[in-house]
């Protein structure tokens, strides 16, 4: 064995480079950033988070792409959280796929998990970005397992996977998961560990006040208004000759025939 290969990895590509000195990868060119502050060192790692010792870890598509390094780890089980992810290597790994895509199956991924308690065996949950759909499954599983409510279940996996950012669906599931497990549920309020959701979409008022509710509002169709359609039918237009003047009607001794006599100003059209 040479000796660049009994150096660890590279904790970011896997690769063997010195890393922590600065030292760039010769596969990838991956190097680590020249930073003061730690916080802004933390990058998405190549090899799972480890939740329980020897025994259950947390990661995404990535981490379970990569056989090799679950190998070294001693991983030999994973648990697939959603149905659209292939198995990758069926011939390395034991696999379990949950099927539902909207709701959770907590029981079934914890009969999995609880039987690679008893055979002692390494498994690793896994869903694409491993920040939603995986750990809730982990959570789930503490709170069956080691008896906690959802609050101490999602501290613990928060701070062994910074990155996990649960959706108020997730968290609803969870919410009654908790509900069948212990038959009550603990108040957000009294929670602060859990993620907080926003109850709306925010309001834009573009620096435009909102009416008050003791504005007047216009009445329409009220009682004291009548409305034009209403009003009795006045001066209906006569008949109309187009460029004459008014027009006289005499009365004859037929009683059905009347005869028009046009004014002076009247104007006769030729209708050659």
């Amino acid at each position: 064995m040479r000796k660049r290969e009994r150096e660890n990895p590279c904790g970011v590509c896997g690769h063997y480079h010195k890393y922590e000195e600065g030292e760039v990868c010769g596969i990838c060119g991956h190097r680590m950033p020249l930073l003061t502050d730690k916080s802004l060192l933390v990058q998405p790692s190549v090899f799972p988070s480890q939740i329980l010792p020897d025994f259950l870890f947390l990661g995404s598509y990535d981490n379970a792409s990569r056989a090799e390094l679950l190998k070294t780890q001693g991983i030999s089980r994973v648990l697939n959280t959603v149905p659209a992810c292939q198995n990758l290597y069926k011939n390395s790994f034991t696999y379990h796929c949950l099927q539902e895509e909207q709701k959770l199956p907590f029981d079934d991924a914890n009969q999995f998990l609880e039987q690679c308690a008893t055979d002692k065996a390494r498994v690793l949950v896994h869903c694409m970005s491993g920040k939603n759909r995986s750990p809730a499954i982990v959570i789930a599983y503490l709170m069956k397992s080691k008896g906690w409510r959802l609050t101490q279940s999602y501290q613990w996996v928060k701070e062994r996977r910074p990155v996990v950012e649960l959706s108020e669906a997730i968290h609803q599931q969870l919410q009654e998961y908790e509900q069948k497990l212990y038959g009550s549920i603990n108040n957000s309020s009294s929670s602060p560990g859990l993620p907080v959701f926003s109850s709306g979409a925010p309001s834009f008022s573009f620096g435009v006040s909102e009416p008050s509710d003791s504005s007047p509002v216009p009445a329409f169709n009220s009682g004291s208004t009548t409305s034009i359609f209403a009003r009795p039918i006045s001066d209906v237009p006569r008949a109309f000759t187009f460029g004459a003047g008014q027009t006289q009607t005499y009365a004859t001794e037929d009683p059905h025939s009347t005869v028009q006599s046009s004014s002076a100003n009247d104007i006769t059209m030729d209708g050659s």
